[in-house]
């Protein structure tokens, strides 16, 4: 409306249709306002206002927790596996008697706890690492005395009884390892699947990284036993990470210190066996 233009009188029709024009306008952004509410509280997690929260991966989420047996027959393995290391590689004698503690420990365990292992008790959180420590001690002792022998030159002259020695020991290795990395990554087996205490991964599995893809990884995947058993398998042939990284740094040393024994028993018992093979 310009100055030389006179004012609408209040009861002429333009008048009325100017109004119903701003009912008109006023009613078409008030059902905008609405539809954009609407399609917020629509979207998953989503509130009025507030952006909608990203789900949680699956191996942060609670879970019933993991099957008991991996865990049993490998550690039944490596106990096994010292039977073979006798005589002056014991730390105990009669070489019986510490296999047969770790046994008595490995019972108390899948007695208590047969099924899954998800029950929160500190006595059978002591119970298994007590018998992680007796297999690291056992195998750490029996593989410091094969070395000596070695370089002082008191191995036995046949290359057969050195070879299964030093694969009992390196086998034992890498099981005891495996129970150290399962143990104590993100507060162990019973906090990962309780899922309480939200603390940052020691080990960066592939799986990880694709949780969000059904097409490449399962949605309710969480690292397992056989997981941290083929960790440290991988790290004792190959000396290094391979398809799992090391995050936090008592993950790293430990992997560190795998490696150096590892080669160090492979590099003497090898060369040793090779040298007395018959020609």
């Amino acid at each position: 409306m310009t100055e030389d233009q006179p004012p609408i009188p209040p009861g002429s029709d333009a008048a009325h249709n100017a109004e119903t024009m701003a009912h008109v306008l006023t009613g078409i952004q008030s059902l905008h306002a609405r539809l954009d509410a609407l399609e917020v509280l629509a979207r998953p997690g989503g509130q009025a206002g507030r952006p909608p929260r990203a789900q949680a991966p699956s191996w942060r989420r609670p879970s019933s927790g993991e099957a008991r047996w991996q865990v049993t027959l490998c550690t039944a393995v490596a106990i096994a596996l010292q039977l073979p290391v006798h005589g002056r590689l014991s730390l105990v004698h009669p070489d019986w008697v510490l296999p047969a503690v770790q046994g008595l420990l490995l019972v108390a365990l899948v007695t208590a706890n047969p099924r899954r292992i998800n029950r929160e008790s500190r006595a059978l959180r002591s119970l298994a690492l007590t018998l992680a420590v007796l297999l690291s001690v056992v195998n750490a002792y029996a593989a410091g005395a094969l070395v000596w022998e070695i370089v002082a030159g008191k191995a036995p002259s046949s290359a057969a009884p050195l070879l299964a020695t030093g694969a009992s020991i390196w086998l034992t290795n890498v099981v005891v390892f495996a129970l150290w990395y399962w143990e104590f990554d993100q507060g162990g087996p019973v906090s990962r699947a309780l899922a309480k205490k939200q603390r940052y991964p020691d080990f960066l599995f592939a799986n990880m990284t694709v949780t969000d893809n059904p097409a490449l990884c399962q949605q309710d995947w969480k690292p397992a036993f056989g997981d941290y058993l083929y960790l440290a398998f991988t790290n004792a042939t190959a000396f290094s990470p391979t398809d799992t990284l090391p995050l936090s740094r008592w993950a790293k040393m430990a992997m560190t210190l795998q490696s150096i024994v590892s080669l160090v028993t492979v590099a003497l018992v090898v060369s040793r066996a090779v040298n007395i093979f018959p020609t």
